[in-house]
């Protein structure tokens, strides 16, 4: 699933949206390609978002 097929206002932990880092990059054998690399960085905006509300609500 890509971060642009969810549903508006989903949210995913941090630790779905890392195994769907994981993910990308063996489908991708180490080299993300244009459209990956594209797919990756909006992954890891997730990622932060995910984490950032973790310590949040741990506060």
């Amino acid at each position: 699933m890509s971060p642009d097929s969810r549903t508006p206002g989903s949210v995913r932990s941090a630790a779905e949206v890392n195994e769907h880092i994981r993910a990308l990059w063996l489908r991708a054998g180490g080299t993300l390609s244009a459209q990956e690399r594209s797919e990756y960085e909006l992954l890891v905006v997730e990622w932060a978002a995910a984490i950032r509300e973790q310590i949040i609500e741990a506060a």
